[in-house]
């Protein structure tokens, strides 16, 4: 068998099940940490005696399809039939099975040899039981179906009938392994629907919210409205006097978002009984160091600040200024987006146990060792104290890679020692207890020289900042384009105060900045005479590689060509300007998370209602598709959330401190009937294949708006999208 060698070492053991069938406990070093020390991936495989397969899958379902895909990739070098397969959910342990944390598209990147080698290592084992037991070399015989084949004698032994033995044999060396040659693969390739998908669609309990153990209580959390403020006194007594209400409980909080504020908690046999109390709740909080944050507040400073010193560089290259000072002429425009929510539809929620010194929980978690180090921390407990089992999460984009509702379950669980308690969020609480997406304002400039090239670029970035440093999902990276495909860049930063918790959205930061960067280059290509996908490929026209850091892979010219030039075939970009009065195409190109996507959007605008007929996507995640339906399923998505979060009225406004926004009628999402016709293709390049959650939302932001600027001469600056902007 043809394939890839195998170079970092790793060990395997096996050893007999109850009944017979076999447990490999698969051990593949994937990454040295900082410190040295090795990220192990393990991955459990069970061999049944009937010959089916047990594939453990350790990572969190968020609707990303890891669930399904990391187990095929076990599966394919393990070289068994899918329909063989039974997928089980791991629990949270980074000691034993590595990274479990779902966020950033990183699980294809950083899964794509380990997980396979996990798979090759376990066939190794069982190759070399049947080549001693026939007395012949192991490298003469093959495997198919769950079964090892000797072609010479035409014997054949099931997995089941080799178990005993190989728990016998001595692990093998991950070097001496080799990886299927891609052209000989069965399962990765193929569209396989998602495991959980009948479960789902049939209703049953999956998700955390269904989560449920004899004797729960549950239990609704009140916090201050202004984030921040601190308990001073409630009707504690009161509350607790009603029908049904177990307990009344006070929560103190370390002052941070992430371990959760002080609060109120009710704890009673129903949701709704204690939902039904806390409406009796009156709660004196101090607010006066929080209550001065408003909107309106933060758009009078940041239009002070744009106008002024910016408070640090973030990128400096060439001499600016000379540049354009030398401009044939100078393109200038502001740009602004607003906070907004995760408003994910399963609210957060976790059930906890605290029994005999320890916690067992129950969360529907992106990042569960995260969540682990706040609990222990918060509880004065050692890590190995604290149990996490992953439920099926309805919806994150990132919320849940934040786990303030993990700490504030299990310091509720704490004070009725021996009783489950579920803690669970109204969809009111969803929308106040966020960690939203930054706002920010962008002041651009652009230089085009004489001969109408972009010569300069600059940058005045106003966002949120503590102690110098921009806020969790506020950054603006240095190697942010046009850095490096021209040679004067200024792109720098001046810093607002926040009370407000931030944190990432799915496409963190490039959510936005796609949509600035390729609006304004837009503005620049037309005072340039050209259009934006001609600019962009003359920044790209020099082949060659843009580092992008230590731990990334570099920006390479030649595959960002390769998807403009697909996408503008697909949506026939030639003929864009000859569509009938009040249509238009806009294009973008962006790459995030490793991934290259240029998108091209068709738009009907109607008395300032903008309708978006067409998206074309064209992406470049790599060499390999692993599940085709999925990765169609996630480009879809993107372009649908991005959609959403620019044309359905999302925003995020905050008075005294507090968020205003409380439900989906002042926070909509994007419904069924706006969703246009979504065409994909992928562009296959020889780079290790990459994730999907998240490249492909960025440009469809910037597409709209360049869209809409084709059929009515109008620019849109700021998000969202309204009538009165069209007018």
């Amino acid at each position: 068998m043809s394939g890839v060698a195998l170079s970092r070492r790793g060990f395997i053991s096996a050893s007999l099940m109850a009944g017979g069938g076999l447990l490999f406990d698969l051990h593949v070093p994937m990454a040295q940490a900082a410190d040295g020390t090795p990220v192990i991936l393990t991955a459990f495989i069970r061999i049944l005696p009937d010959n089916r397969v047990i594939i453990g899958a350790k990572n969190a379902e968020v609707g990303q399809g890891a669930k399904t895909m990391l187990p095929m990739m076990i599966a394919e070098e393990l070289d068994v039939d899918w329909t063989q397969v039974t997928i089980e959910q791991t629990h949270a342990d980074a000691a034993i099975f590595g990274g479990q944390s779902a966020g950033g598209s990183r699980t294809t990147p950083r899964e794509w040899l380990p997980t396979r080698r996990a798979g090759a290592a376990a066939r190794a084992m069982l190759v070399a039981a049947a080549a001693a037991q026939w007395g012949v070399a192991a490298e003469t015989l093959t495997t198919v179906s769950g079964t090892v084949r000797d072609p010479k004698s035409g014997r054949s032994v099931t997995y089941a009938a080799l178990a005993g033995a190989a728990a016998k044999l001595p692990a093998p060396d991950v070097v001496t392994l080799t990886l299927k040659d891609p052209a000989d693969f069965r399962i990765i390739g193929q569209s396989i629907g998602g495991v959980d998908t009948p479960a789902i669609v049939a209703g049953k309990p999956l998700f955390g919210i269904d989560f449920k153990l004899p004797g729960m209580l549950y239990a609704v959390l009140e916090t201050c409205p202004a984030f921040g403020g601190t308990f001073k006194s409630a009707n504690l007594d009161a509350v607790r006097a009603l029908p049904g209400v177990a307990h009344v409980l006070t929560i103190k909080g370390d002052g941070t978002a992430e371990s959760g504020y002080d609060g109120v908690a009710i704890l009673s046999k129903s949701w709704w009984s204690a939902k039904q109390a806390r409406e009796t709740l009156k709660v004196e909080w101090d607010m006066s160091a929080v209550s001065g944050f408003s909107t309106d507040s933060y758009a009078t400073q940041a239009a002070a600040r744009a106008k002024g010193k910016a408070d640090g560089d973030i990128a400096r290259t060439g001499d600016v200024d000379a540049a354009f000072a030398a401009a044939g002429k100078v393109i200038s425009a502001d740009y602004h987006y607003p906070f907004i929510a995760h408003a994910t539809l399963e609210p957060q929620n976790c059930t906890a146990l605290f029994k005999d010194g320890a916690v067992e929980i129950w969360a529907p978690t992106q990042n569960p060792e995260n969540g682990r180090g706040l609990v222990a921390k918060a509880m004065g407990l050692p890590p190995e104290k604290i149990r996490i089992n992953f439920t099926r999460i309805g919806g994150g984009f990132g919320r849940r890679l934040m786990n303030d509702y993990m700490v504030q379950a299990a310091a509720i669980a704490r004070q009725v020692p021996g009783v489950p308690v579920k803690l669970l969020f109204s969809r009111e609480d969803d929308f106040h207890r966020d960690f939203y997406r930054p706002a920010g304002w962008h002041g651009f400039r652009a230089a085009i020289d004489k001969g109408g090239r972009l010569s300069a670029f600059h940058d005045h970035f106003v966002t949120f900042g503590k102690d110098g440093k921009p806020v969790r999902s506020a950054e603006l990276p240095a190697t942010e384009l046009p850095v490096g495909l021209i040679d004067h860049v200024l792109l720098e930063q001046s810093f607002l105060s926040t009370n407000m918790p931030t944190g990432w959205l799915r496409a963190p930061g490039s959510n936005a900045l796609g949509f600035v960067t390729q609006a304004f280059l837009d503005e620049v290509a037309q005072a340039a005479g050209k259009d934006l996908p001609t600019l962009m490929l003359e920044l790209l026209s020099d082949p060659k590689e843009l580092n992008r850091g230590s731990n990334a892979p570099p920006f390479v010219t030649a595959r960002a060509k390769g998807v403009i030039e697909k996408v503008l075939a697909m949506a026939d970009w030639a003929n864009a300007k000859a569509l009938p009065k009040g249509h238009g195409k806009g294009f973008a190109f962006y790459y995030s998370h490793m991934g290259y996507f240029a998108e091209v959007l068709e738009v009907v605008v109607a008395d300032g209602v903008p309708t978006v007929k067409t998206v074309w996507v064209a992406g470049d995640v790599g060499s390999q598709i692993i599940n085709p339906v999925n990765a169609l399923h996630q480009v879809q998505g993107s372009v649908i959330e991005g959609l959403g979060q620019a044309l359905a009225g999302q925003i995020i406004t905050q008075v005294a401190g507090a968020v205003e926004q409380g439900n989906f009628d002042t926070h909509p999402l994007q419904r069924i009937t706006e969703t246009p016709a979504i065409i994909v293709e992928f562009v296959k390049t020889d780079y290790p294949p990459t994730g999907l959650g998240e490249p492909a939302l960025p440009p469809v932001i910037p597409a709209l708006v360049n869209a809409i600027h084709a059929a009515t001469g109008k620019r849109v600056r700021s998000l969202p999208v309204t009538a009165e902007m069209l007018a």
